[in-house]
């Protein structure tokens, strides 16, 4: 039997990249899937080509009454809640601390921590009063290694990974888990949409994007390989299902090891440069 079969499962931000692949690998694996996004036509493409077993909502996660009538759209539809993936994000600013605008930074907030909690708790609400579900929070490698990206986003991730902590304690007594996957660099469009490009144009991205991350993760992921949709996609699906049924208030880092440190090659080969260096 398939993982998921006959669960109902809403992924936020599943018009593109992540949790697009996130919505169609629950859709294989048996679920009722509600996608939802802000992107109406894209959303609804993707809908209709998953069949019969999806339905998207237009959705903006900073709204909390968007995500009470997504929670509640499934609900109805299907009668029930078993996964709630708080997915829906957007890309950091890169300006200094000492220049950022904090209309961006409140806004990326939003997105990013106010987004989740809202999913947290109106997803929570129908699954403590059915005594089940699984909450799955999408952070990031940012949220625990300052740099990485901008000030804003890496602020919300790590704000993120403590709100998972947080609501699995106060859930897990309804017998509610709440958990968090933080993926490493996935080449999808929302580098693009950091740099300025159209939504839609910036999807088309994702291999351009993978090229130019190759030297930086030779550098600084132990693991060699691309982290891709996929990844990111089965370790979600895993805290989704029942085989993870006693896991709950952690983070599964999908990151080639990165946020472990260094791969030893470079800083072996840093020591080699340096002992160079120091030779008479």
């Amino acid at each position: 039997m398939k993982s998921l079969h006959r669960k109902v499962a809403v992924v936020t931000g599943a018009t593109s990249g992540i949790g697009a692949r996130i919505a169609e690998v629950f859709a294989a694996e048996g679920a009722h899937v509600v996608l939802a996004g802000r992107r109406e036509q894209e959303g609804h493409q993707r809908a209709a080509a998953l069949g019969e077993s999806a339905t998207f909502v237009r959705c903006d996660v900073s709204v909390e009454a968007d995500v009470e009538a997504l929670v509640g759209h499934a609900v109805e539809r299907y009668g029930r809640l078993d996964v709630m993936v708080n997915n829906a994000g957007g890309p950091g600013n890169m300006a200094s601390v000492t220049d950022f605008d904090s209309a961006v930074f409140t806004r990326t907030l939003a997105v990013h921590v106010a987004g989740v909690m809202h999913g947290i708790k109106h997803a929570g609400r129908q699954m403590v009063a059915q005594r089940s579900g699984s909450i799955i929070n999408v952070a990031s490698l940012a949220g625990k290694i300052a740099g990485w990206s901008g000030l804003d986003y890496s602020t919300a991730k790590a704000a993120a990974l403590h709100l998972t902590r947080c609501a699995a304690v106060d859930l897990g007594e309804h017998e509610v888990r709440v958990n968090s996957v933080s993926p490493g660099f996935v080449p999808t469009g929302i580098f693009a949409k950091g740099s300025g490009a159209d939504a839609s144009a910036a999807d088309a991205t994702a291999t351009s994007v993978a090229e130019a991350f190759k030297p930086l993760l030779d550098s600084s992921q132990p693991l060699p390989g691309t982290v891709l949709t996929d990844d990111i996609a089965a370790a979600v699906l895993w805290l989704a299902g029942d085989a993870s049924r006693l896991v709950t208030g952690q983070d599964l880092a999908v990151d080639g090891g990165m946020t472990a440190g260094r791969p030893a090659a470079a800083s072996r080969a840093e020591r080699t440069r340096m002992h160079d260096l120091l030779s008479p």
